[in-house]
């Protein structure tokens, strides 16, 4: 009995690690029945490494953050080989979007990984947020729901779980879930009008998973942000919207949630709330263990209904069943290539105002900010290097917050920012470049504001194929 409820609390548990291979501690897990592993750009991740989890544990549920665009783990150095939802959502093409899913599949395919934690069914109604972004497609319900569908038909249909995020929608905040609790100031009638048909959409496609927000939405629970909360997940996913996948937090050491509780007592209070995996995306032995212990504990204390664990294990399990019954759609996936989809959505995505070539060598100025806490801070924006490709000597500079302007001089200028309009400072940099360079090209590769310089070109998303899209265009 003991025994079990140990498998049990292990099977719900999805910690991320540190370095390129498997941790003795990971391994030793992996045998005793952890249900999940999650993996970042830090672990160098290949086939082999996912070979090693699985002969540990067969049936482990491998996730990753694969977005697309600015979030992803497999090409955080030369940046995304697709453009991202914004772009997807820009070009509005259904058909589109699902091919985008099908190929970010197949690459997860080729690596033997369950669950991708994409799409962001986000509807970003609100220009100020800070994580989102363009990692929507859009501020509009009906599209934000199309082509949500598109992309978790196209990754299923290539046999790899697709899971929506970040429910019940972190679309309308200002505040970044990773440094503190954002609050969702709606009321139920305008969540249910805005924020949940893409969740809809997504659980009528079929979708395997579901990912929670660390969001207060007091039209649900005035006390408990949506992770925690048995309102917004066992009454309204499960009872309401009929969602029986399997559903997981974001990461439980994100600040929103990890300011109120220890790691263990927020496991519990979660699968309590109706959550079946918990992701913890920085954790050790020690940690990995307090948690499993915390969630015995309270089942053994009486906090925790058994029957409860035992249906969230049985959940991680049916994700994995799913997985393992579609080496089919894997193999067709795998052999379906299509390499230039990526590239076509880029260019089909860029919003070009006034006019302007390069026919010789810029200096790109690069106004930096934290893109969010949500994206590797080693991802490029991709647009010097873009450019260097078809105009050998172009040369970059980074602008920090509170920098002055460098010597423009008499070379072209290309200025790249991102999100403009959510900057005072930028617009201001931006402001400054442009009267002293009025024949400046600006390039946004966040949510545009209003066109300024020469040139402004909307990439709607930062990616290799977005930024070599730009390049291509200045150049022509």
């Amino acid at each position: 009995m003991s025994r079990d409820l140990y498998r049990l609390a292990l099977a719900v548990l999805h910690p991320g690690f540190e370095g390129t291979s498997a941790p003795d501690w990971l391994r030793r897990a992996l045998g005793e029945g952890l249900g999940g592993v999650v993996l970042f750009a830090r672990n160098a991740i290949d086939a082999p490494l996912v070979k090693e989890l699985r002969a540990e544990n067969p049936g482990v549920v491998v996730a990753i953050d694969e977005e697309g665009g600015t979030v992803t783990r497999l090409e955080v150095g030369a940046g995304s080989s697709f453009p991202g939802n914004r772009a997807l959502g820009v070009v509005d093409d259904a058909g589109l979007t699902e091919r985008v899913g099908r190929q970010i599949g197949r690459m997860l395919a080729e690596l033997d990984i369950t669950l991708d934690y994409a799409p962001s069914a986000d509807v970003n109604a609100n220009p100020a947020n800070p994580v989102i972004g363009v990692r929507s497609f859009g501020p509009d319900p009906d599209l934000v729901a199309r082509h949500t569908a598109a992309f978790v038909r196209g990754m299923q249909g290539a046999g790899v779980a697709a899971c929506a995020k970040h429910f019940p929608g972190h679309g309308d905040t200002v505040t970044d879930s990773h440094l503190a609790l954002p609050t969702v100031h709606a009321s139920r009638e305008e969540l249910l009008a805005r924020d949940l048909p893409p969740f809809r959409a997504a659980i009528d496609a079929g979708v395997r998973a579901v990912m929670t927000g660390h969001l207060l939405v007091p039209a649900l629970d005035a006390d408990a942000p949506a992770t925690l909360s048995r309102a917004a997940l066992t009454e309204l996913l499960r009872g309401e919207l009929g969602f029986d996948g399997m559903v997981v937090t974001d990461a439980i050491e994100m600040r929103a949630v990890a300011a109120m509780a220890s790691p263990g007592e927020i496991a519990v209070r979660a699968l309590n709330a109706g959550v079946d995996a918990i992701c913890i995306g920085v954790v050790g032995e020690d940690g990995l263990r307090e948690i499993r212990d915390t969630v015995v504990a309270a089942v053994r204390d009486g906090l925790l209904p058994e029957e409860r664990l035992a249906e969230a294990a049985g959940r991680v399990r049916a994700l994995s069943d799913w997985y393992a019954a579609r080496p089919a759609d894997r193999e067709a996936a795998r052999a379906d290539v299509d390499p230039g989809v990526g590239l076509a959505a880029a260019r089909a995505a860029l919003t070009v105002t006034g006019t302007a070539r390069l026919d010789r060598a810029p200096l790109v100025v690069e106004v930096n900010t934290r893109l969010s806490q949500a994206v590797d801070p080693d991802t490029p924006t991709g647009i010097t290097a873009a450019l260097a490709a078809l105009l050998p000597g172009t040369t970059k500079i980074r602008l920090e917050r509170g920098a002055s302007l460098p010597d423009l001089g008499g070379r072209p200028l290309v200025l790249v920012v991102h999100d403009a309009a959510r900057h005072a400072w930028v617009r201001d940099v931006v402001d400054a470049a442009v009267a002293a360079r009025p024949d400046a090209i600006v390039v946004d590769t966040g949510i545009p504001g209003p066109p300024v310089g020469a040139a402004h070109v909307a990439t709607h998303g930062i990616s290799r194929v977005s930024a070599q899209a730009a390049a291509e265009r200045l150049t022509q």
